[in-house]
């Protein structure tokens, strides 16, 4: 959260940033990954990335090492992407592209693209906020993508085609603010604790 943002209220008014990162570090601590690497799909999403890549060491044993990747975006023009680089090593990796939001999924899809064009085994996507606006379902559908795993934070579009998505309810990370808030506890230590005993049995 920016310091601009919080200059909108009086300091009277507490603020934290609530991080969907170990929800979904839980989800795909569940699953058979092999080498994991956690991706930022730009320069300015890596400290999200290690904090996934954290999230998702700190939740088991399954995955003690997890790797960490970015790509880095020549653009011609605003909104148009010239090429696209990769710092760290995918090849024979299931990578985990970590974003914050997707919309029409073009820059998600062409990353993804790219990674198994290296060497990565397979491609999955986590990001909090699933827009997929535009024609984000049939890039989706057309894509090298696994899976993409987004939270219930915006509802899914409606008549659209999104077999690949998989979404998670954010109700065990609002539940566990609520509970912190009331017991006057750390918003930054006890969520993370709060949803590493969460079941994902009943997530759609």
């Amino acid at each position: 959260m920016s310091a601009r943002f919080k200059a909108f209220f009086p300091a009277r008014v507490g603020m934290d940033n609530l991080s969907a990162g170990p929800l979904g570090a839980l989800y795909f601590q569940h699953k058979d990954l092999v080498r994991p690497v956690v991706v930022s799909p730009d320069a300015g999403g890596v400290t999200r990335a290690k904090d996934f890549r954290n999230a998702l060491v700190g939740q088991g044993k399954q995955h003690p090492e997890v790797g960490l990747a970015m790509i880095i975006k020549q653009r011609k023009e605003a909104g148009k992407i010239g090429s696209m680089d990769i710092v760290g090593s995918v090849g024979g990796c299931d990578a985990i592209i970590c974003d914050d939001m997707i919309d029409t999924a073009g820059t998600l899809c062409a990353a993804a693209k790219l990674l198994k064009e290296n060497g990565a085994r397979r491609v999955f996507a986590y990001a909090t906020h699933g827009l997929f606006s535009g024609p984000a379902a049939e890039r989706l559908e057309e894509s090298v993508l696994e899976e993409v795993v987004v939270t219930n934070s915006v509802p899914l579009p409606k008549g659209r085609a999104l077999t690949k998505v998989k979404q998670l309810s954010l109700g065990a990370v609002l539940a566990q603010v609520i509970r912190t808030l009331n017991q006057r506890g750390s918003l930054t230590s006890d969520i993370g604790m709060g949803i590493a005993g969460v079941s994902l049995n009943n997530q759609s």
